[in-house]
């Protein structure tokens, strides 16, 4: 009984540990998408501008 109580808890803690990191992984890819719009959306603004004047 108290085996079977452990690898469930060890079972839930694995699977914790991958959601943690998959949460983790995808904030970061996140974080990387805005900086890449941001960078992109002012590239496209500063040629806009360049080919209207």
């Amino acid at each position: 009984m108290l085996l079977r109580i452990i690898v469930i808890a060890l079972v839930v803690w694995v699977v914790l540990a991958v959601i943690g990191f998959v949460v983790k992984g995808l904030l970061w890819l996140a974080f990387v998408a805005l900086a890449l719009f941001v960078v992109t959306a002012v590239v496209g603004a500063v040629r806009r501008r360049s080919h209207t004047v």
